[in-house]
């Protein structure tokens, strides 16, 4: 059974919502770099300094910063028996520094999933979550930006034999269902 995960998914392709759910059924840690980044800067670690002095100044995040962020998380006792990361890697660049990082812990990857939704409902879907800033151009803007990340990151997976695809339109339970039955394969 796979407990070292990464979902990929375009923005509102529901990687949050399965992965939470996964996470309780799995009883192992999601892990998303949203999160580990605003608790970084809120505690206002050497990391969270750095994290924050790059978003304040309207820039990413270095890959360096995430990078130490996500080996002190991994380092808590919660992820001894897996974890799902959420949000990263988004380049190539990032899956290689973060696969170091992984044989460096002992905590290779098992499995990555990309849940696999059609453009057009997923702008359906985030016009009618209402966000100010979730205009059809912008979504369609998102999705060529990570339509052009993440093939790249789905080449250097699948070439590894870590890759599996799943649907991610229709019902929760049954999305559910395929993720789990890809991680058991």
């Amino acid at each position: 059974m796979s407990k070292r995960i990464v979902l990929l998914g375009a923005p509102g392709s529901g990687k949050g919502t399965q992965g939470q759910m996964l996470m309780e059924r799995r009883g192992i840690p999601q892990i998303s770099t949203g999160d580990l980044l605003r608790a970084a800067v809120a505690a206002g670690s050497d990391l969270g300094l750095k994290a924050k002095a790059a978003m304040d100044a309207g820039e990413l995040v270095a890959d360096e910063v995430v990078i130490g962020m996500i080996r002190e998380r991994l380092n808590e006792a919660d992820t001894a028996n897996g974890y799902i990361l959420d949000g990263f890697p988004r380049t190539r660049a990032q899956a290689e520094a973060l696969d170091g990082l992984l044989v460096d812990l002992g905590k290779p990857l098992d499995r990555v999933v990309h849940l696999d939704v059609d453009e057009e409902e997923i702008v359906k879907r985030l016009l009618e979550r209402g966000r100010s800033d979730d205009t059809e151009d912008t979504i369609r803007n998102r999705m060529k930006v990570f339509r052009d990340q993440t093939h790249p990151l789905l080449e250097y997976y699948s070439e590894r034999g870590l890759l599996v695809t799943v649907k991610g339109s229709g019902d929760l339970e049954a999305i559910y269902g395929s993720i789990v039955a890809a991680l058991d394969a």
